[in-house]
């Protein structure tokens, strides 16, 4: 643990020593907003909550969360440290655990942020503030299983660019998998079974789920095992690319 610590204090400290962590906060609070209260018309619907903000954070994580994540690895190879962080004496794991805790705490920060919007319908109204607490966590737990799509595509990838594309790639498919126009299209070429199996890895219907603050086990079970599992993933990228 104090390896990991360790790790996540640096990656944590080169964040914010650059604009990133300052300029992908100010957007996403920004566009949260223009989300919540123009887009999701939050005054015409007469109703104190927070649906629109929420429905709307699973598409903006897809355009806000690679930019951080695609640094994770691709920036370390661009700048030469990784070799340095390849000889250091602690795992691979430990690396990509450390690196990653330090971008969703950002992420996490980011979300904690936007406090005046639950704020604002409590004054406005008398809303569900456990639907709201739980739609936090989701939001929390959704961006750490885009940040660690991201952090694999980070490690694949041979610099930014293509990271940032090849995550938003990867979690435009987590999202879409559930959504009935993809359903539709393909359920005249597959088995009922095996589109229920592709709907189940929707990040978009274990997210609605928990928004609507019902805390189902295998949906918090889904969403730790998304983010473990493509951490796993990383460290096995990491390590072909070093015995490469």
């Amino acid at each position: 643990m104090t390896a990991i610590g360790t790790i996540f204090r640096r990656e944590l400290g080169s964040y914010f020593a650059t604009p990133l962590a300052y300029v992908f906060t100010l957007i996403f609070l920004v566009l949260s907003g223009v989300a919540t209260f123009y887009l999701g018309d939050f005054f015409e619907r007469g109703q104190a909550d927070l649906a629109p903000f929420f429905s709307s954070l699973p598409w903006l994580y897809l355009l806000l969360i690679p930019a951080p994540a695609m640094r994770l690895w691709a920036e370390e190879r661009k700048s030469g440290s990784i070799e340095m962080l390849m000889t250091l004496p602690v795992s691979r794991a430990t690396l990509v655990t450390g690196k990653f805790l330090a971008a969703w705490f950002c992420a996490g920060l980011a979300l904690l942020l936007t406090f005046p919007m639950p704020l604002t319908v409590n004054y406005l109204g008398s809303p569900d503030n456990g639907a709201i607490i739980a739609g936090y966590l989701a939001g929390w737990l959704l961006s750490g299983g885009y940040l660690a799509i991201g952090s694999c595509m980070s490690a694949l990838a041979k610099n930014q660019i293509i990271a940032f594309a090849l995550t938003v790639l990867v979690c435009l498919l987590f999202v879409g998998a559930g959504t009935p126009h993809v359903q539709q299209a393909l359920s005249g070429w597959l088995p009922q079974w095996l589109l229920d199996g592709i709907a189940s890895l929707s990040v978009l219907v274990r997210f609605e789920a928990l928004g609507r603050g019902v805390l189902d086990v295998r949906d918090l079970a889904y969403f730790c095992s998304l983010i473990v599992a493509w951490l796993v993933a990383t460290t096995i990228v990491i390590d072909l690319k070093k015995a490469a």
